[in-house]
């Protein structure tokens, strides 16, 4: 046992360990608050020196601790289990003791040091920030000892052994402390610093300097979103080295966080794809704060650069979920701050391309707090913050570049063009040779407008094609601005059908019309009279028209062969059936379908549910569910986990390959969400579900219809090549219940389509259908492409045809369909295309199929 300085300094410690001991029994993990024991309160009014004496005798008697370890597995009422509680009061005495302005000598903190880098004890760190604060009191006084100095060096390792925020603050204390300034936690080894190290090395001192004064504030980053305090010192830097430098050097640091890691020199295949995309702590900081930094200007090239870091931050890493989502969150909060409207329209694009909850949670927290901040709707703030991204007219940008002049074309809803004009009118599609040396910034600005413009075209339009469940509507006014003649929405504005509903009359008086020729014109192609300016518009909906009208719009878009962005006017409606009637509080429409439980959950984010990933474990999930809030209501899709065996049922990290569907139910959108068991077995339900007879048609038909969209692209029926499926495998019978059974509204649908498209095409003559099939004759054999799952059997023996489609078929641009978005329709079409002609077929492996048996 130590002797100490002093019987009394000892008899005061061994008094106040005993009553420690007296409630700590036998643990490392979180210690008993000092303040009630009465020793403990005596010490505290005695006088520092006295303070200091204790806190040196506990020193001592952890140090004697360390060098006699008690044995492991004790029982919890030995002696010995006492005596260990008595070396953890110790430890938590002497933190307290550190935490106050103790008059410690030099020898003491060499001690305190010493025993702080290599006791076990001090393995939570919890005593750095009173050791140190001790360090930099006595540092006022006088310059640090040589011995003390080696002693922080050496505690730098100790720190780095395990890398937090606050284990890199107490880092560039001692930094400070060893006279080497504050260090800017940057280090190689990951592309994007990487860059960022090669630029600095590069700058001239005077802007190195800047960056790393911002680099140093950025890494400061220990709350969940900046203080006003951090804020307000950021605003200086980031003004001192200007947006133009800052966004320059971000949006090319940002960008490289996506690519991998290098592998390091003869390092494991396996081991590298699995450390590939991770970012060091002290990394993620860095990137949180300069995200952060990038919040407080307007800047179109770093909002596009906040995106591609949240996508890059969320990316998922097998097994661990997000790469860096607080990285993620810190740009979404930059681009929610962001003055002007930049920011706005980046997190709609953010709303479609986020795939897991707690991000889609944040962007709609940013979208609220930016309604708020400038004083609008909440509704209005997605339609405000589209950006024009420099078109001047709806669908058209016009740049004068020396002697041409530079056009940039939508063409489509995910294509653009970019075409050059020569003085006297005629276009070439590549520019002058000069033009990249002479404007070489407005061609890259240029170039970058167009690929934005084909990733935001499409996230629009997903917004637009749910406003049907908006209850959404406009003045007249308004709508002409928004949208039909927003230059980059008006492309896709103009390719719908709106109804005008003029102010103070009934339903009854309201016009359907679509743009064409400059006007809006009727099914009739007779422009509508003008509108008054109290008319209000909303989305036109086959539900409110007759069917009638929507046959008249059907033919006037094929007539015009006007390409819808989604289906609109062949929009598919799903009325109650009979059996739904019967069962009269659940559809039992989609039920017992295996679906690919990855597909169905993406498919769920992109039309707004909310859904749970079933694992392979014990728990309770709630069923995939959409509320709607302009009609008090919410749907829940039950759905289960399929299989019972680890790794062939799921994938490595436990999570079901495929679930099986059931019924579909609505509530009152503030009702409990049922839950169940992630493995099957039902779900429990807290409130009674609404009679399907009480839900609006149009409600229950849109909600039918992303179910169908879920089950009809999702479905195992789909893949040919499924191992339990397929025309061999042991879940035939799920496989042909899909791939060749009755026909859903959807496939109905394409099948009226097909049925006016096929007359027009160069094949029509070896077309015909039959009941669920295109019949295609060919010169081989007579095919029957089924028109809800696109397999195909062939005549005379029934025999299945296996086609694997690439991921980019589509039917031929040539070929005009009425509306964008059902990609089973191209394909159909795609594969009629090929067996009509099959004897100029070259692909083996179909080849080897067509033989007869």
């Amino acid at each position: 046992m130590p002797t100490g300085d002093g019987a009394a300094v000892h008899g005061r410690i061994s008094a106040l360990l005993s009553e420690y001991a007296a409630i700590e029994h036998v643990t490392w993990v979180g210690t008993r608050d000092l303040g009630p024991l009465p020793t403990w309160q005596a010490l505290a009014q005695t006088s520092r020196d006295d303070q200091r004496a204790v806190a040196m005798g506990l020193a001592e008697r952890i140090q004697w601790s360390e060098d006699n370890p008690l044995p492991e597995g004790l029982p919890a009422d030995s002696a010995a289990s006492i005596q260990l509680g008595a070396r953890v009061g110790a430890d938590a005495a002497l933190r307290e003791l550190l935490r106050r302005t103790l008059p410690f000598s030099w020898d003491d903190l060499e001690v305190l040091l010493d025993l702080a880098v290599s006791g076990p004890i001090w393995r939570d760190y919890r005593s750095w920030g009173g050791l140190l604060q001790a360090i930099e009191s006595r540092a006022e006084e006088g310059p640090v000892p040589d011995s003390v100095r080696d002693r922080l060096a050496r505690s730098l390792k100790k720190l780095a052994h395990r890398e937090t925020a606050e284990n890199r603050a107490y880092a560039g204390r001692i930094n400070l402390l060893l006279g080497g300034g504050p260090r800017v936690d940057l280090e190689s080894g990951e592309p994007w610093s990487d860059q960022a190290l090669a630029d600095l090395g590069t700058m001239d001192d005077g802007l190195r300097s800047k960056w790393v004064a911002l680099l140093l504030h950025a890494q400061d980053v220990a709350s969940a979103k900046p203080t006003a305090r951090w804020i307000k010192a950021a605003v200086p830097l980031v003004n001192g080295l200007g947006v133009e430098e800052l966004g320059a050097r971000l949006t090319r640091w940002f960008e490289l966080v996506a690519a991998p890691s290098p592998a390091l020199p003869d390092e494991d295949p396996d081991r590298w794809t699995f450390r590939a995309f991770d970012l060091r702590p002290a990394h993620e900081d860095l990137l949180k704060g300069l995200a952060w930094s990038c919040g407080l200007n307007a800047h179109a090239a770093l909002a596009r650069a906040l995106t591609r870091l949240a996508v890059a931050a969320w990316r998922k890493v097998p097994g661990r979920g997000p790469r860096a989502s607080k990285v993620g969150n810190a740009c979404v909060w930059a681009l929610g701050a962001m003055p002007g409207t930049e920011g706005m329209g980046q997190l709609a694009l953010l709303q479609v391309k986020a795939k897991f909850r707690p991000a889609l949670a944040e962007i709609d927290k940013a979208l609220t707090a930016t309604a708020k901040r400038l004083g609008l709707p909440r509704e209005e703030i997605e339609e405000l913050g589209v950006p024009t991204y420099g078109l001047t007219q709806v669908g058209v940008r016009h740049e004068l570049l020396g002697e041409v002049t530079a056009e940039l074309r939508i063409t489509g809803t995910s294509s653009t063009e970019l075409r050059w004009l020569r003085a006297d009118g005629k276009a070439q599609k590549t520019p002058p040779a000069s033009i990249g040396d002479t404007h070489a910034e407005a061609l890259a600005e240029l170039k970058q407008a167009a690929k934005d413009i084909q990733k935001m075209l499409p996230a629009q339009r997903e917004r637009l094609d749910r406003l049907a469940l908006a209850r959404k509507s406009w003045p007249i006014a308004t709508w002409r601005e928004r949208y039909l003649d927003h230059p980059l929405l008006g492309t896709l504005a103009r390719r719908l059908i709106w109804r005008f509903l003029p102010d103070g009359e009934g339903q009854n008086s309201a016009r359907s019309g679509a743009y064409f020729d400059g006007a809006l014109v009727g099914t009739d192609d007779v422009a509508l009279l003008p509108p008054s300016p109290s008319t209000r518009v909303e989305l036109w909906h086959p539900l409110v028209a007759g069917t009638d009208e929507v046959v008249r719009w059907r033919a006037w878009l094929i007539r015009h062969e006007v390409s819808q962005p989604f289906k609109q006017a062949h929009r598919e409606i799903y009325p109650l059936t009979p059996a739904e009637r019967a069962t009269r509080v659940y559809s039992n429409r989609f039920a017992a379908h295996i679906v690919k439980q990855h597909q169905f959950h993406a498919l769920c984010q992109a039309r707004g549910w909310k859904d749970q990933l079933r694992l392979m474990v014990d728990d309770d999930v709630h069923p995939p569910s959409i509320e709607l809030p302009a009609w008090g209501l919410r749907a829940e899709f039950w759905v289960e986990g399929v299989g019972s065996e680890y790794q062939e049922d799921t994938n490595e990290t436990g999570t079901y390959l495929r679930l099986v569907t059931d019924q579909v139910r609505f509530y009152p959108i503030g009702a409990r969400l049922s839950d169940g068991h992630a493995g099957g077995g039902g779900f429990r339900v807290y409130a009674d579900p609404l009679s399907l007879e009480e839900v609006p048609p149009l409600v229950f038909s849109e909600v039918m219809r992303d179910v169908d969209l879920f089950v009809g692209v999702s479905s195992v029926g789909n893949d040919p090549t499924w191992s339990d499926g397929g025309p061999e495998g042991r879940a035939i019978d799920a496989w042909n219940h899909f791939a060749f059974g009755e026909l859903t509204e959807s496939a109905k649908t394409r099948k009226e389509v097909l049925e006016g498209l096929i007359p027009r095409l160069a094949i029509r003559d070896r077309c015909s259908f039959v009941d669920r099939f295109l019949v295609v004759r060919g010169d081989r054999r007579t095919y029957k492409i089924h028109l809800g799952s696109g397999n195909i059997r062939m005549e005379p023996d029934d025999a299945y045809l296996c086609i694997v489609a690439t991921s980019s078929a589509d039917a031929p641009k040539s070929i005009y369909l009425p509306f964008e978005g059902d990609r089973t329709l191209a394909l159909v079409l795609s594969k009629a295309l090929l067996l009509a002609g099959d004897g100029k077929i070259k692909d083996e492996s179909i080849l080897r199929q067509l033989h007869p048996r």
